[in-house]
């Protein structure tokens, strides 16, 4: 596993954990709105992190950590994702994978085999919409219709996410957003912002209202629409 990142403490992001973060290296999307921009385009440039360094901390902060967050990047890409999990799990860890979904075969494996608990997709956008969200022109939306509909059969604690961007969503959008995740566990709708390591250029934020308004959407099909900060 290329290991680019390590975050040893959050309480946010693995619902009900204390958890660490693991953030892999290189994506197969190419999202304007990336707030990770260089460990996506150039991940070769990022500092590595050893391994035996991760495994070394979480062995010593049993007890008083209880998860861990694998993130990207995109996981799901990483060859030795799987066995890594699996060593997370043989330490007594919990595990969130976040992932953008393209990878159901990779995602439903991982869960078959017990190495997540609880499981986050990105919906990047309606799939009509999908292809000039993810920067991918001709976008096969198959394999995300795939991992919604597995996900939705309740294999594992989930809950989807989408980043809104002013530019990139709409009304509309998220109208097909609320049938293609109707019955959902749990949907976050979080706010774009410009950290300034973006791959895009000239993008905003959806005003309050508008953001209002897509959850309003979300919410006739979905009981759990919440509003995250980034």
């Amino acid at each position: 596993m290329q290991i680019h990142g390590f975050q040893k403490l959050t309480l946010v992001d693995f619902p009900g954990r204390v958890a660490a973060i693991l953030f892999t290296g290189a994506c197969n999307f190419r999202c304007p709105f990336c707030q990770n921009a260089a460990l996506v385009l150039h991940p070769d440039t990022e500092p590595v992190v050893d391994p035996d360094e991760i495994f070394s901390y979480l062995r010593k902060r049993k007890g008083m950590l209880d998860g861990v967050v694998v993130t990207g990047g995109e996981p799901t890409i990483q060859d030795d994702l799987l066995p890594f999990l699996s060593s997370l799990k043989e330490l007594g860890y919990a595990v969130k994978l976040d992932t953008n979904g393209y990878r159901p075969r990779v995602l439903a494996e991982a869960v078959e085999k017990g190495l997540v608990d609880h499981l986050a997709m990105d919906v990047k956008n309606s799939l009509s919409s999908y292809g000039r969200t993810v920067g991918i022109a001709g976008f096969d939306t198959g394999p995300i219709k795939e991992s919604i509909s597995y996900l939705l059969s309740g294999h594992v604690p989930y809950e989807f996410r989408t980043t809104v961007v002013h530019e990139l969503h709409d009304e509309k959008d998220f109208e097909e957003i609320s049938e293609m995740c109707a019955g959902a566990q749990e949907y976050y709708l979080q706010t774009f912002s410009d950290t300034g390591d973006i791959i895009g250029e000239n993008l905003t934020p959806p005003s309050p209202e508008d953001m209002e308004r897509y959850i309003k959407i979300l919410r006739k099909t979905i009981g759990n629409v919440s509003l995250r900060d980034r």
